[in-house]
């Protein structure tokens, strides 16, 4: 299912962004970024993942309550379970600077330095990763396709049913 939301509410108790990407044009208006934001950022740390096995480099840019965009990247290893993809990585940039709510993320993903006219999903791990974190109501997860450009969809749909802290009574 596809969301035509373009762009992302940010609490008006946030900061809009640091202010080097105020600078660069980024806030488009009081409280709201552009999906097309997060996907630039995504694409940019894409160039630095660690992939030399799968040749497969995902990029992920995460959104903070507090307008603060984290990033991560896949990093592979020869034993092939020790890896980490790109939005686990923005989880635990995120987590370990002090933030954990979180309203989108952005993830581009594809080999080497070809850009895949598919969209790259997150694996099953992160989206249950996602969902320690995020409301899965309302957490946006923006795919960037080259085909129709991006495809926006809600945790929810792509985590139905989903095992959270609520079922532990948290």
């Amino acid at each position: 299912m596809r969301c035509g939301e373009d762009f992302l509410e940010i609490p008006a108790s946030g900061r809009l962004f640091r202010d080097s990407r105020q600078e660069e044009g980024c806030v488009l208006a009081e409280n709201r970024i552009n999906a097309e934001v997060l996907i630039g950022e995504a694409r940019k740390v894409r160039q630095k993942a660690y992939a030399p096995y799968s040749g497969f480099l995902v990029g992920a840019a995460l959104l903070g309550a507090d307008g603060k965009i984290y990033t991560g990247c896949n990093v592979e290893n020869a034993s092939f379970g020790a890896g980490i993809c790109a939005e686990r990585s923005a989880f635990v940039r995120a987590v370990s600077e002090g933030e954990k709510e979180f309203l989108a993320i952005a993830i581009v993903g594809g080999k080497k330095e070809e850009q895949t006219s598919l969209p790259c999903p997150p694996c099953g791990i992160c989206r249950q990763f996602m969902r320690e974190f995020c409301d899965p109501e309302s957490f946006r997860i923006i795919l960037e396709n080259s085909k129709e450009g991006k495809d926006i969809f809600l945790l929810k749909e792509l985590l139905p049913m989903s095992f959270g802290p609520a079922q532990l009574g948290t």
